[in-house]
């Protein structure tokens, strides 16, 4: 079977909600994992966070209303479970954030759930030291190559203030890789 769009899935859920929310998993579980990963690191962590994103789809389905695309919906899902993690882990801890950033750093080092070299894990590293929201608009301008039309219906930012997150993001790791 060919990969159904995005309205055929959501048409699916009046007759059939099961098997309609299976193929928005198998459609997008992938690209959400990656996104969640590059936020919260952790392998585990971010399995936990793409089960809460897709529990949180699956209980709010039915208030898509296809006033924005379907992934850019997910996606800002799949953010703000990622943020709310982060602010949870923080809280739970009793930790400033840049603790945490500490601690996600550390763990690039010691996981054997990252298989990058020596340069992607200093890239990563270096994504860390930025604050969230830098780091959260450079991993969807970076990895996920999204257009800023699409980020600012995610984050809901201008598409202007986007760009000047992303430059000077840039010019952040740009300035640590050259340092360390």
């Amino acid at each position: 079977m060919s990969e159904l769009s995005d309205k055929e899935i959501l048409d699916l859920f009046n007759s059939n909600p099961n098997y309609a929310f299976n193929l928005l998993v198998n459609k997008f579980q992938k690209q959400i994992y990656w996104h969640v990963r590059r936020i919260v690191i952790d392998h585990d962590d971010a399995n936990d966070v793409v089960q809460n994103t897709f529990i949180k789809i699956w209980r709010n389905i039915s208030d898509f209303r296809n006033e924005s695309k379907l992934y850019t919906w997910i996606y800002r899902i799949a953010t703000n479970e990622s943020i709310t993690f982060l602010k949870q882990k923080r809280s739970l801890f009793f930790i400033p954030l840049i603790n945490v950033e500490k601690e996600l750093s550390n763990k690039i080092d010691d996981t054997h759930f990252f298989s990058g070299d020596e340069i992607q894990k200093k890239l990563q590293k270096a994504i860390l030291c930025l604050p969230q929201k830098q780091r959260i608009v450079f991993n969807m301008k970076y990895y996920d190559n999204m257009k800023y039309e699409d980020m600012e219906e995610i984050l809901g930012t201008s598409i202007g203030a986007l760009k000047a997150s992303y430059h000077i993001a840039v010019k952040k790791i740009e300035k640590y890789l050259t340092e360390h």
